[in-house]
């Protein structure tokens, strides 16, 4: 087997981890879980829980893949080969694994929506338009039928990247696009807090209640960290395995999750003028993506299908560096795990997501479930089995080693969260996502407990 490829700079591995962490959570669920769970007081909650659990996890990634320079299943097997441990360890992988090529088979579809919408945009589809009608009505996205053709087109484009390579595609898709997409960004933040209600935008984002936070506020702002930042998918262990010995881990994740927090922030604060100066509710969540914001493109006086184009636009762009991600830690596996090449790998693994993706079209009781066991159950106990093993299994001195340029306090501060925090918080996640779907009383237990 060739040696493994590695990043050809720092910048290029940050906007490639960046982009993978940056999906289309940030630009909707984040403001939809700050409009449900009152505001700046869930903010504030939001940025505790990256600090303290997503960080800690995100580190503990990024080394076990560098570590072996392995897909997410070659790295976890050889690492607790090499310290005496069973090579059932590599479940850790295999569950990342599964849990970002579930999320991306159905993640797809919604990609495809963003895509058409981008495209129905700037053609000036949503000019005039009054609501939900209007947009029912284009020809462009109307139906399963043209559902499973931009579900194809997203599913195409990844397959394409990720089949180049990590220099001849993943890097230079990313390299182009994520500081394309910070410029559309700040673009339209700028421009949706000098038109919109920036007062009351600002006001709800940086002003807390503390009153206001309980159990439910701090468990949904808990999820949100951990789902925002991207762990628990085997992404970022994909990624580190491609990262040279002298980046410095701590560093790079730390860049990593607070440009992540600092999308989802700057996303609210081009989101939430908006939604205030048309008396939208800002706990729509898809619907406000699709259906609202469209309507209000379409209804601005001024440059309405060039706002909307380049809002549609910068979505995609966010959802393509997350599904390259996606793809990529499944397709390594196949390579390093059943001797496939690598355009074989890709083409293999993306053809399967798209059937599946394909179906869900069509039974949106199968996409449901497949949502739910990909974000409620594999990719939390993804995150859970991760920590386990950078903190309990994996001996002190190797990730010491691997951590070598990451000051002592640091270390210190890393080993204690990954051991005994990130493990209890991430399988209070997992408890509660599946107490949501069966309803065994653990959430009403809690909110009983707290006022909730």
């Amino acid at each position: 087997m060739a040696a493994t490829p590695q990043w050809s700079s720092r910048f290029a591995f940050l906007m490639a981890a960046i982009g993978s962490a940056v999906g289309l959570g940030n630009l909707w669920r984040f403001p939809f879980q700050t409009g449900q769970n009152g505001g700046a007081a869930f903010v504030f909650v939001y940025i505790i829980c990256v600090i303290f659990i997503a960080y800690p996890i995100l580190m503990g990634e990024l080394s076990i893949g560098r570590h072996k320079g392995l897909s997410a299943v070659g790295s976890t097997k050889q690492l607790a080969k090499d310290i005496g441990k069973s090579s059932g360890w590599s479940i850790v992988g295999w569950v990342g694994v599964l849990a970002g090529f579930s999320i991306l088979t159905t993640y797809s579809v919604i990609a495809g929506q963003v895509m058409a919408y981008s495209v129905m945009a700037f053609l000036g589809e949503f000019t005039g338009s009054a609501g939900e009608a209007a947009l029912s009505a284009t020809p462009l996205y109307d139906g399963t039928m043209h559902a499973l053709l931009w579900h194809s087109l997203f599913m195409a484009i990844t397959v394409f990247v990720v089949s180049r390579g990590l220099h001849g595609g993943i890097e230079r898709v990313v390299t182009i696009l994520m500081p394309l997409f910070f410029l559309m960004l700040v673009g339209l933040s700028i421009y949706a807090m000098t038109t919109g209600a920036a007062d009351q935008a600002l006001s709800y984002l940086f002003t807390p209640d503390f009153s206001a936070i309980n159990a439910t506020v701090a468990l949904s702002a808990l999820g949100q960290a951990f789902f925002s930042i991207g762990v628990g998918g085997a992404v970022m262990i994909t990624y580190g395995s491609f990262l040279p010995k002298t980046e410095n881990i701590g560093n790079n994740s730390a860049i990593i999750a607070g440009a992540d927090t600092l999308v989802a922030i700057v996303a609210g604060l081009m989101i939430f003028p908006i939604v205030f100066a048309y008396s939208l509710d800002p706990a729509a969540g898809m619907g406000l993506i699709f259906d609202a914001l469209p309507a209000v493109f379409g209804s601005l006086p001024v440059a309405g299908a060039i706002i909307g184009g380049v809002f549609f636009l910068l979505a995609f762009v966010a959802a393509l560096t997350s599904s390259i991600s996606l793809l990529l830690v499944a397709s390594a596996s196949g390579e390093d795990q059943m001797g496939l090449g690598r355009t074989t790998s890709a083409v293999i693994f993306g053809v399967l997501a798209w059937v599946i993706g394909a179906i869900a079209i069509y039974r949106p009781d199968i996409g449901g479930w497949i949502d739910f066991a990909s974000g409620s159950v594999l990719l939390p106990l993804g995150g859970l089995l991760v920590a386990i093993f950078a903190g309990w299994v994996v001996p002190r001195h190797l990730m010491r080693e691997e951590l070598h340029n990451t000051g002592e306090g640091l270390f210190r501060f890393w080993r204690l969260f990954i051991r005994y925090l990130a493990p209890l918080a991430v399988a209070l996640i997992l408890l509660l996502g599946v107490d949501a779907r069966f309803n065994f009383g653990l959430n009403a237990f809690i909110n009983g407990l707290t006022g909730g």
